[in-house]
């Protein structure tokens, strides 16, 4: 049975997954599974309100935030086309398949490499789950848009910036922000039998520990300083890449634990962004350093919480609620383990 035969077999029961793949968690989520079940369901009725009619989510120019969110819904267990919320799943894949560019980038209005590579990976995520018309729409798409992202990566870059990515896919620089959303989407393709050479991945991870830091962080590029969101992608990235608790990740799992607080989290300048990375990140390395982090995160990302189910927006990368709020669903959501890249 394939991936697409399996998901829609069960989907019926996709609430039910969920719960059992609570139950077999770690322990120290269980007293907080309610608290989140709540914070999560209201937070995905708050998106599903927000859909436009086109299929966006958070407005048309940046289809990043429509793929986050339906991200977000796929988090929760949720499959395309079935209730309760797999039309707003659908409409959502549907709208980010009506962006794509002749040349076949996923970038949108605004024409960045976010918005392609986040649009990518939940493409890949969902991709299996679909009903044959939209798997067939993805597929057509899907290979092209991947094969843009490699070749970006292959443009030729000082040495310092080899193996990442940018804003745009000729640039000749490389930043972790932009090499974390790449690298999570060539993995996803490559987890789901697309053809993404092995040496891509090996090049990313390159690019990633050039920007380390000698206190176990890093840097938005190589020579910088670290922060939480910068730290998160790291790790989160050299988990993905199969360095399961080795020294990078464990060093950055511990300056997370230790530096991490609501009162930390503020003083970021995309504190959604941290809060996204360094869950997903922690959760990956899992261990006590998991289970030391994750009642903070809990309690500070239930604490920020609207009371129309949205998380506020907090400028820069949060332009609107609807950004905001899907990446405090995807963090709080983590152990639900239903985003196939994000499955231990």
């Amino acid at each position: 049975m394939n991936r697409r035969q399996s998901i829609l077999a069960a989907g019926c029961c996709c609430l039910l997954l969920a719960a059992m793949s609570r139950a077999a968690s770690v322990t120290e989520d269980a007293k907080y599974q309610r608290a989140f079940d709540e914070a999560v369901d209201k937070g995905l009725s708050f998106l599903a309100r927000s859909q436009a009619k086109d299929g966006s989510i958070g407005g048309p120019e940046t289809p990043a935030i429509t793929s986050l969110a339906v991200m977000a819904f796929l988090a929760r267990g949720y499959t395309p086309g079935l209730p309760p919320q797999g039309e707003a799943i659908n409409r959502g894949v549907d709208f980010i398949l009506s962006v794509k560019a002749p040349e076949g980038h996923l970038m949108g209005r605004k024409g960045e490499m976010y918005s392609h590579n986040i649009s990518c990976l939940m493409l890949s995520e969902v991709s299996g789950m679909l009903d044959p018309e939209r798997q067939a729409r993805v597929e057509a798409v899907l290979p092209r848009a991947i094969q843009i992202t490699l070749a970006a990566q292959d443009v030729k870059k000082d040495d310092q910036f080899a193996g990442g990515w940018q804003y745009q896919p000729n640039t000749t620089k490389s930043d972790i922000s932009h090499s974390g959303w790449a690298l999570a989407a060539l993995r996803s393709a490559r987890n789901n039998g697309a053809p993404v050479p092995k040496e891509a991945v090996d090049k990313a991870v390159k690019f990633i520990l050039r920007c380390r830091t000698s206190n176990g962080g890093f840097a938005y590029q190589p020579g910088g300083g670290p922060n939480l969101a910068r730290t998160g992608i790291g790790l989160l990235c050299m988990e993905l890449a199969g360095r399961h608790r080795d020294e990078a990740t464990l060093k950055a799992g511990e300056l997370i634990r230790k530096t991490f607080s609501a009162s930390a989290l503020n003083q970021e300048i995309e504190k959604y962004y941290a809060l996204y990375y360094t869950a997903n990140g922690m959760f990956q390395l899992g261990g006590p350093e998991w289970e030391a982090f994750s009642p903070v995160l809990y309690d500070t990302i239930l604490g920020m919480q609207s009371a129309d189910g949205s998380w506020p927006a907090g400028g820069g990368y949060a332009p609107n609620p609807q950004y905001s709020t899907s990446m405090a669903i995807l963090a709080l959501s983590v152990s639900y383990r239903q985003l196939p890249i994000y499955q231990r």
